[in-house]
């Protein structure tokens, strides 16, 4: 690793300890020591995205952490990652997470039941039409570790997993995927998994899932076939921003998508 990243990476320590508090981009890239434009640069070299929206995703992250894991209230835990204004909150947790904090709060008894019914299932394969090479993004979808359980792939906007994906499907395990009809434009591929055996506070809360994303985006236009995608899942790693779409909110979308077919 050089040493700029090696700096970049320090930041982020420092961002994790200092989260609560006011973190213009001027304080972090004095941290650095190195001008806010060349700092920008290097973190978005790093780790995909810019440092302030690294910072807010943190923060969300934290969000849904305390909806979790404490009785504050959705005011009082907006105030503390520093939105001095509840409806501003909800409004961005719903675009980057999927549901309204209230929502997120208590859903994890539905997060257990979307599992069971998936693995309830048992194998699946979900194709879209038929495919033409031009407006097809296909792959495979493989892990470093033995794994059993249900893998989200995902084309979103943004390199960060937030919000719904504009195409997503679930895979059986692993293996392979298409996206088919694929609008032209500039698309993030990313990944996730959630094995049989995780609770719902476990994806509900994905630290520790299996991912994968590629750092550049995928461009599809009208005259040329996308390239053959492989992806390798693997633990999370030092930087890694964080998975803010709610994960059970993609597998409800899946189930409703199957029980439409099957009518």
């Amino acid at each position: 690793m050089s040493s700029q990243y090696a700096e970049i990476d320090g930041v982020i320590t420092y961002i994790h300890r200092h989260l609560y508090e006011p973190l213009p981009l001027s304080r972090l890239a004095n941290y650095a020591g190195y001008s806010p434009f060349h700092f920008t640069r290097i973190f978005k070299q790093r780790i995909g995205i810019p440092p302030l929206y690294y910072v807010s995703s943190l923060r969300l992250q934290k969000a849904k952490d305390l909806l979790l894991r404490t009785n504050q209230s959705v005011r009082d835990i907006s105030l503390e990652i520093g939105q001095q204004s509840q409806g501003t909150f909800t409004t961005r947790f719903v675009e980057r997470v999927g549901v309204t904090p209230s929502e997120f709060r208590h859903s994890r008894l539905q997060a257990e039941e979307h599992l069971r019914s998936l693995q309830s299932l048992g194998g699946w394969k979900e194709w879209q039409s038929e495919a033409t090479r031009i407006g097809t993004i296909e792959g495979t979808v493989g892990t470093e570790v033995p794994f059993q359980g249900v893998t989200l792939v995902g084309l979103f906007a943004k390199p960060i997993p937030e919000g719904l994906p504009l195409y997503g499907m679930l895979l059986h395990n692993m293996g392979d995927f298409r996206f088919t009809n694929v609008k032209p434009g500039s698309y993030y591929l990313m990944a996730t998994s959630v094995s049989w055996g995780m609770k719902a506070l476990d994806f509900l809360l994905p630290y520790t899932t299996l991912r994968a994303r590629l750092r550049e985006p995928l461009v599809v236009t009208s005259y040329s076939p996308v390239p053959f995608q492989e992806m390798i899942l693997h633990p999370p790693e030092f930087g890694d921003p964080p998975i803010l779409i709610s994960l059970p909110l993609l597998m409800n979308h899946f189930l409703n998508r199957t029980m439409y077919a099957s009518k």
